[in-house]
């Protein structure tokens, strides 16, 4: 069982600029999630034990501090913030490193004009920038960004999109078979893809909990150093395939209940009861034993 008042919480937007560099498992937890993890034990386990948890949902915040839970977030940080954020930090880092050689390699450039028999080999060492990508004096590097999830016509939108908004970014694309259990063949095969890859920032997108739960059982296969989200949704908020609610639904709390609209179908248990559900649940942790 999953309880809100022991868990750790990022508690600000502003408090994703101190999530160190490396291999880091950065996990969200809403009402939704918090239901499944009551009766998913799994899962519940895979979300205590990621490094970072960030509160992806107004219920969340507010039911926190009426828990008095360890953790009170100040805001709520939505898996989009926490993918726009990121995506525009390892976008940006590049963008900075490609400059510095830029200058070192016009350097160069000034130093073979003045020196006579220089090599006109000389370059900068782009290793020092990173080690998966090329460079010359006529050309810049790129950071991979790897999405595994979805299928293979939302991927396809996210590579267009991602080369329109990051010019500095490649994007490695897996789209893992669709069935509610992956066999050894298919872990292993998304294992080798993901190292393979070697990506400087790594996105999962298979709707919770199966994506927390098959990243914390193969965590220790991935041989990366860089951050990883389980992000579900934003897949297709970023592919455009499902549209995200406008700012003033978002900023009052009622991005739910626009999804709800939008998609009464396909959304309307996972609302309509499922937040009755959190209230009981939340009740029960509250007043309990």
């Amino acid at each position: 069982m999953l309880r809100l008042r022991d868990l750790i919480l990022v508690d600000s937007r502003e408090a994703l600029l101190h999530i160190p560099n490396g291999k880091v498992l950065i996990n969200t937890i809403n009402a939704h999630s918090y239901n499944t993890a009551q009766k998913d034990a799994l899962f519940a386990e895979a979300l205590k034990n990621g490094d970072y948890l960030i509160p992806d949902g107004a219920s969340i915040v507010k039911a926190c501090r009426w828990v008095k839970a360890k953790s009170r977030p100040k805001e709520r940080i939505a898996g989009w913030d926490l993918f726009v954020y990121e995506m525009n930090k390892v976008n940006e880092e590049c963008r900075q490193q490609n400059e510095e050689c830029r200058i070192k390699n016009e350097d160069l450039k000034k130093q073979r004009s003045a020196t006579v028999g220089k090599a006109d080999e000389e370059c900068c060492d782009i290793n020092s920038c990173n080690n998966n990508s090329s460079f010359n004096l006529h050309s810049s590097f790129k950071k991979k960004v790897m999405f595994l999830g979805s299928s293979e016509a939302v991927l396809a939108k996210i590579i267009q999109e991602a080369s329109y908004l990051y010019h500095n970014i490649e994007v490695v694309i897996y789209s893992p078979p669709y069935k509610p259990v992956f066999s050894e063949e298919d872990n292993r095969a998304m294992v080798e893809a993901i190292n393979n890859a070697n990506p400087d920032l790594l996105w999962i997108g298979m709707t919770a909990p199966k994506q927390e739960k098959w990243v914390y059982e193969h965590w220790d296969e991935l041989d990366i150093h860089c951050h990883v989200g389980t992000i579900g949704a934003v897949f297709d908020f970023f592919a455009g395939t499902v549209r995200r609610a406008p700012e003033w639904w978002q900023k009052h709390g009622l991005e739910w209940l626009y999804r709800l609209l939008s998609e009464p179908r396909r959304m309307w248990r996972r609302y309509l009861i499922g937040n009755v559900l959190f209230l009981w649940n939340i009740i029960n942790e509250k007043y309990g034993q």
